[in-house]
């Protein structure tokens, strides 16, 4: 059995808010959200997993209309599984130009700060 979990336990674990919660069901990103006789959202560990991928997703970067695309096709079943592989590579490959170019003004800013050591 899955666990039943209110909006603010959800939103304290996936580290959203809870207006970032209602958006991302309002833009179908979170599909089927449950509710209780009186209307309140309950969120499923299911939900809870999809949030982690969204916090990872959003975290490094991917445009929300790119996570939209991503949920639309895990929903459409396991034949869309390529596709999605496909643009989790891309994502990938678009983190990893932006991991080097931090890394290189991370150095340069490292560099600067040793300058700054030396004159005192």
């Amino acid at each position: 059995m899955t666990g039943r979990h209110s909006p603010s336990e959800a939103a304290r674990r996936s580290g959203f808010s809870l207006d970032t919660l209602r958006y991302y069901e309002k833009i179908g990103l979170l599909a089927d959200v449950g509710r209780t006789s009186g209307g309140r959202r309950v969120f499923t560990d299911d939900d809870l997993s999809w949030l982690v991928l969204f916090r990872c997703l959003r975290d490094t970067g991917m445009p929300i209309a790119e996570m939209c695309r991503y949920a639309e096709l895990a929903r459409e079943g396991a034949h869309t599984a390529g596709e999605r592989r496909a643009l989790l590579e891309r994502h990938a490959q678009r983190v990893e130009e932006q991991m080097t170019l931090l890394q290189r003004q991370y150095d340069h800013l490292r560099e600067k700060i040793r300058f700054y050591d030396r004159l005192t």
